[in-house]
């Protein structure tokens, strides 16, 4: 009889991923912080005609930050489900009850999505992400040439021509990004919530796929038997991402003159495909990085670490941190703020959950929503003679 295997224990972790996911956080807080900042005129979710730092600081985060961090975050989810599948076939079970087991999981990420969103950052993926755990159980057992083959497939496809992309929008934030009032903003972020997660995790199909086929062979785990590829890929990633980024991003900095909307429908897209591959390049070098700490694991290894052993935590008390300084009937700092001082607010903020997830790491306190989604995903099956058995005892 097959027992249900637990969560990976934390003296059991390697320390590459859960590296690469603490500064991952840092990465996502640049990326988010920017669009609170309010302007009349927008591009790329960054105020136009700010002062020089202000430009400096845009191109910066919009060449090496925005479109890279979450496509990182979708390759560490996809390893994170093949450590989940390995796990529990190494356990003994079947296929059918860990599709359950990950259901379980992906309605977590759903519901918390939507509360998340609701009540403190409608920007939220969780929600998509649950939808793409619900839907990405059926990749589980294919080939490793179809999750290439679809991983290519829907890359190409999210890189065709289109005015969608953030990276070119000029959407300056609307009431759900800000709402004015406490009860009105359910009523604005209701109707874009369903939007997000309903077709927001199209975008990271590719780098989910990846995850899962690097996950399989332990890649980031093992950095010494994979050094050639896990190089390559830092190096060759990381080049395209930022080649690909600077069409848009000289535009952020001031540097070029805002191009025709047709040059940007193209721009937008190549923007946001090159860094896909970017967020392959990031987490390639941070494990290198891992592999030459080794053993020689100092204070700040290991509190970064922390972070990416509860990220779902610190990523929930980022949003605490947008919510209180800039919705307009709290702090509303998105007119006093600049695009400079945003960042600074964002570095700031993960500081502070980098030193929140050591104390916890010191307490071996895995932290409250990681310990939530883990009860409900692994919670134990009541067998149908167990409820018979208790149907009896209450007779």
């Amino acid at each position: 009889m097959s027992t249900q295997a637990g969560p990976t224990g934390l003296s059991e972790r390697a320390l590459g991923p859960d590296l690469a996911r603490g500064f991952m956080l840092l990465f996502i807080a640049l990326a988010n912080s920017h669009y609170f900042v309010y302007s009349d005129r927008v591009f790329g979710g960054f105020p136009t005609g700010g002062s020089a730092p202000d430009r400096v600081v845009g191109l910066l985060i919009s060449t090496f930050v925005d479109g890279r961090a979450f496509p990182m975050f979708g390759v560490l989810f996809g390893y994170g489900v093949a450590q989940i599948v390995r796990r529990q076939r190494e356990s003994g079970k079947d296929w059918w009850p860990i599709r359950t087991l990950l259901w379980r999981r992906s309605l977590v990420l759903v519901v918390l999505g939507f509360l998340h969103a609701m009540l403190l950052y409608i920007g939220d993926i969780l929600a998509a992400y649950g939808v793409l755990l619900f839907l990405g159980v059926w990749a589980l057992r294919w080939k490793d040439r179809w999750l290439f083959i679809v991983a290519a497939f829907v890359l190409i496809l999210t890189s065709l021509p289109s005015e969608d992309s953030l990276a070119t929008s000029s959407d300056a934030a609307d009431p759900a990004m800000l709402p004015p009032h406490f009860l009105g903003q359910f009523a604005d972020r209701i109707v874009v919530q369903p939007f997000i997660a309903g077709l927001g995790w199209i975008g990271f199909v590719t780098p989910f796929l990846i995850g899962l086929w690097a996950g399989r062979r332990r890649i980031l785990e093992r950095p010494a038997q994979h050094l050639t590829l896990l190089r390559t890929t830092a190096l060759l990633g990381l080049t395209i991402a930022v080649v690909g980024a600077l069409p848009v991003s000289l535009v952020v900095g001031g540097v070029l003159t805002r191009p025709s909307d047709h040059a940007l429908s193209i721009l937008g897209p190549l923007h946001d495909a090159t860094g896909v591959l970017g967020g392959f390049g990031y987490a390639a070098l941070i494990v290198l990085i891992a592999r030459r700490v080794g053993d020689r694991q100092g204070p700040v290894s290991l509190a970064i670490a922390a972070v990416g052993q509860r990220s779902l935590t610190c990523y929930l008390s980022q949003s605490v941190v947008w919510a209180v300084a800039f919705t307009p009937y709290l702090l509303n700092l998105s007119h006093t703020l600049t695009t400079t001082t945003t960042a600074l607010l964002a570095v700031a903020t993960w500081l502070a959950t980098v030193l929140l997830a050591d104390r916890m790491r010191r307490a071996n306190y895995r932290g409250p929503f990681e310990l939530l989604i883990r009860r409900i995903t692994y919670q134990p099956k009541r067998t149908a003679a167990t409820l018979s058995r208790s149907s009896g005892n209450r007779a």
